[in-house]
């Protein structure tokens, strides 16, 4: 199974997979954890290049999601893909549906070039998606409290509202697909809600 977590800055994904990932390892199953971007040594390169804040020119929205891509096609050779083969439990910190949330929501490219690569270079996608979902300010001061933000993590309240308006449209999109977890509960009640989820589809 391919299950992708995704949602906006401090939102807890992290600490949910986390503790998904020791949950099933524990269990005896094979786990793969793994994130976007990076996942694999060359596209762990190509995430520095785009969370990095200080660039000497600009990027351009369409460098990022040609660099988004870049990354996944990579990850999805090298780690996905040969996991689910091996019959593995593969739990990705993000995947296409951030593109279109981030990319194209937030930044305000085509559709169509998403779904363009998609097409060309996504063979696989999550079996299921929990969308951890909470008020912007909310995250971005946990995210604060992290300490040094990346590139994106500096962008304007505005933009994350659109990002989240992104996550909605999906979510309503595909809703057998991707489902949301309301994120301003305590991590353990968001993690009993996504395990006992997984726990019966699996």
């Amino acid at each position: 199974m391919f299950i992708s977590f995704e949602g906006t800055e401090g939102v807890g994904k992290t600490t949910l997979i986390r503790k998904l990932y020791e949950h099933f390892e524990a269990s005896g199953k094979q786990v793969v954890l793994t994130r976007e971007p990076g996942g694999t040594p060359l596209a762990e390169q190509i995430r520095s290049l785009l969370l990095a804040v200080n660039h000497d020119e600009p990027m351009s929205s369409d460098t990022e999601l040609l660099l988004m891509y870049a990354a996944r096609a990579q990850h999805l050779q090298q780690v996905i893909v040969p996991a689910l083969a091996d019959e593995k439990l593969v739990l990705s910190d993000r995947f296409t549906d951030a593109s279109y949330a981030y990319q194209c929501v937030g930044r305000g490219l085509s559709k169509d070039k998403l779904n363009t690569l998609n097409q060309t270079f996504v063979s696989h996608m999550p079996d299921i998606t929990y969308w951890l979902d909470a008020p912007i300010e909310l995250g971005m001061s946990r995210a604060r409290e992290r300490g040094a933000l990346d590139r994106f993590e500096q962008e304007k309240v505005e933009f994350f509202q659109r990002v989240r308006q992104g996550y909605q449209q999906l979510h309503e999109l595909y809703p057998e697909r991707i489902k949301r977890l309301d994120a301003t509960q305590a991590p353990e009640i968001v993690f009993q809600e996504a395990l006992g989820h997984i726990q019966a589809l699996v």
